[in-house]
């Protein structure tokens, strides 16, 4: 039996280590073509290692293409601004609905709820009318403040209070603390982890969005990184692969150093359980 076992773990660990290069490949190829000259691209070359390596397409879109830093610092600005918001009107929202008991809460749970099922793009034209009315066209505003707040991430944090311990908001209240006090000083900070995980699906819902900035955005100077990186492929006729590929190793680093920072968070933010 423990022969069986051993056999059908080094199986099981096999495939996943399978699967795992797999799925790793295309992202590595991507990281190493972004160092490869346009040559060996399109001649087929699938190999991750090159004899003609260089940072040659990094310093031609830093160096020729002074846009490209400028739709770099637009995306960091915008995801940097619109998680901080999200993430304090998220954690309000979320303690609101679990904690103060006031008419209709329910109601407004359920409501939230069943807006989680309609899509997106529905709303892509009625946003755009109501921000032309508002002069907010072609503004950063225009990113930032339709998406200032977020269901998912809303009920993310109210399942986290729900089961937060009401002792600890008890002993606080009787230590002095008002409802505001008990919240920012002793509800925040053990909330930690969850915050950290809605920190990171907001700030890559802001830095990955394209159909948005497409849509608002008419200043090239103002472009999001993916919509920069569209319009860069576009300008080049789509052939400079080593170029796009240098730009999109570039979109893609700040989530995964986002990620590395708040790994340790992530996975028990995503319980929603409150223990600690």
């Amino acid at each position: 039996m423990k022969k069986k076992m051993t056999v059908g773990r080094i199986l099981m660990y096999a495939i996943l280590i399978l699967y795992a290069f797999i799925t790793l490949y295309p992202f590595l190829w991507m990281v190493s073509a972004s160092f490869k000259p346009l040559r060996e691209i399109v001649g087929g070359n699938m190999g991750l290692f090159s004899e003609n390596m260089s940072l040659e397409s990094y310093k031609t879109i830093f160096g020729h293409s002074s846009l490209f830093p400028r739709w770099f610092l637009n995306s960091l600005i915008i995801a940097t601004v619109g998680t901080v918001i999200n993430v304090f009107l998220n954690s309000m929202a979320g303690y609101s609905l679990s904690r103060l008991h006031f008419p209709g809460r329910n109601r407004i749970y359920h409501a939230l709820l069943v807006l989680m099922m309609v899509p997106g793009q529905v709303l892509l034209i009625p946003n755009y009318l109501l921000l032309k009315q508002f002069n907010m066209l072609d503004t950063f505003s225009a990113l930032i403040l339709p998406a200032a707040a977020n269901i998912a991430n809303i009920f993310l944090m109210r399942q986290f209070f729900v089961n937060f311990p009401r002792d600890v908001e008890e002993a606080a209240e009787i230590d002095g603390l008002s409802r505001y006090g008990v919240f920012f000083r002793i509800a925040m900070p053990l909330a930690r982890p969850t915050i950290a995980t809605t920190a990171i699906f907001g700030f890559m819902g802001f830095w990955n969005e394209f159909t948005k900035p497409m849509l608002y955005m008419k200043t090239n100077t103002k472009y999001t990184l993916t919509l920069g990186l569209q319009s860069f492929q576009s300008q080049n006729g789509g052939t400079m692969w080593n170029q796009v590929m240098a730009a999109a190793c570039i979109s893609v680093a700040p989530i995964i150093l986002l990620y590395l920072i708040f790994n340790k968070f992530f996975l028990v933010g995503l319980r929603m359980d409150g223990e600690k």
